[in-house]
């Protein structure tokens, strides 16, 4: 069986939502009519395609244990999500972001290799469990394309001064940093609602809450309930570091107990309860192994194949292990901002690299130059200088900061940019048609 619940966390541009992947049954495969259930712009949603989909969510609320809400209700929640995603892809595509296919061959073959099998494999076992290989590409490239596209239109834009990390660790000095493992119920809100949206959008989750009050289980009421895009693993957030929430949603959390709700909670998006499931203290002192390196790379372009930037780093490397020195050729063909320095990154925490590159550099003995190495930024060679043990505490203590204050804004403006994408969308819901 092949491990779903890994696909998501292979590399950070591949942030696959693995119930794409579930199994599904092939009674979805032998369906004959079909018809429209929405309109996006210029694009439709068929029926058959909101049935896979469905299936897949199923499947995936089954692996998670939580008991599936009526089918009609989830058939909304997931085409309101297929919606959002198809108006994200179209816009994806009128400014020019795609995925090309050595780049969805990529992202294959890692996720093969992380469920420990050959390609060939990996695709025999997505056929024998019912998912066609042609649908699943697609998933991945359209998931990649996502990612690639909040990373442009909101991460890439949100920056956190060093005033805020002081700030922070000034208002929480001494205090112990905690972690929260949470769930949601979210209902949007347009930005320009009508007083009546607003009481109707208030109304859909004063009755999630007294769904959840009755003794329904919050999974099944976040799926049926939810319009956020995690409604269909039932509403699941996974782990936040305290800096990273609203210092009011911390504020609540540090008196509740896990498996406790909050009460409706007003936020910039909308109505939300929040459901605690787990506390845990964040470890203090950190020693880590730290690697000096460098490295150069080269980055595909539309005038540069991929072919290409391959073909000149190995002319490069050659040239190193004919006696050039590794600084001189940075500093003249390198396509990183580190080339002035002669392509060094300084010393280098785990974690702080991608995984492709990450793994080559922990191979590599001191002095020791590495073969070319694809990753999402382009082709590199990579070198390994030197490595020590360093207590990272007060580095890491900031960085974390640092990070969890970055995920706090971008989330809060990916939740406004999402919803303005989908206000501004030509959109016809025609489920109920006959």
């Amino acid at each position: 069986m092949i491990d779903f619940m890994k696909l998501s966390s292979i590399f950070a541009l591949v942030a696959l939502v693995f119930s794409v992947a579930a199994p599904v049954s092939r009674a979805v495969e032998v369906q004959t009519v079909d018809r429209i259930v929405a309109v996006v712009n210029h694009d439709v949603i068929t029926a058959n395609e909101l049935s896979a989909r469905v299936a897949q969510v199923k499947q995936n609320l089954k692996q998670q244990n939580i008991p599936e809400p009526p089918t009609d209700i989830l058939q909304h929640q997931v085409l309101e999500r297929m919606v959002n995603e198809q108006v994200q892809v179209q816009f994806a595509a009128s400014t020019g972001m795609k995925v090309d296919d050595a780049q969805l061959d990529q992202a294959t073959a890692a996720l093969a290799k992380q469920n420990k099998m050959s390609l060939p494999e990996f695709r025999t076992a997505l056929t024998g469990q019912g998912i066609p290989w042609a649908q699943f590409r697609k998933e991945i490239r359209t998931e990649m394309i996502l990612q690639r596209l909040r990373q442009r239109e909101v991460d890439n834009r949100v920056s956190v001064s060093d005033a805020e990390v002081n700030e922070y660790l000034k208002l929480n000095a001494n205090k112990p940093q905690m972690d929260y493992r949470l769930a949601h119920i979210q209902i949007s809100v347009p930005e320009n609602a009508t007083p009546d949206e607003v009481q109707a959008r208030r109304n859909k989750i004063v009755a999630a809450r007294q769904a959840v009050n009755s003794g329904q289980d919050f999974g099944t009421v976040a799926a049926q309930y939810s319009t956020a895009k995690d409604a269909t693993e039932g509403g699941q957030l996974g782990w936040y570091a305290a800096g990273s929430l609203p210092e009011q949603m911390v504020a609540l959390l540090q008196q509740m107990q896990p498996g406790q709700i909050t009460d409706i909670i007003r936020s910039p998006s909308g109505f939300e309860l929040v459901k605690l499931m787990e506390v845990r203290k964040q470890e203090n002192h950190q020693v880590v192994q730290q690697t000096h390196v460098r490295h150069i790379l080269i980055r595909p372009t539309e005038l540069v194949s991929e072919g290409e930037a391959q073909a000149k780093l190995k002319q490069i490397r050659d040239r190193i292990m004919q006696g050039a020195k590794f600084e001189d050729m940075a500093r003249a063909f390198s396509e990183d901002g580190s080339a002035s320095k002669g392509g060094d990154l300084g010393w280098i925490n785990p974690g702080e690299t991608v995984p492709e590159f990450e793994q080559v550099m922990n191979a590599l003995k001191p002095g020791e130059l590495s073969q070319v190495v694809h990753t999402q930024f382009g082709y590199h060679l990579i070198q390994v200088i030197e490595r020590r043990d360093q207590d990272v505490t007060e580095d890491r203590e900031r960085l974390s900061v640092r990070n969890e204050l970055r995920k706090r804004k971008a989330d809060e403006q990916y939740e406004n940019w999402a919803r303005q994408m989908r206000d501004s969308a030509y959109v016809d819901i025609r489920l109920k048609d006959e």
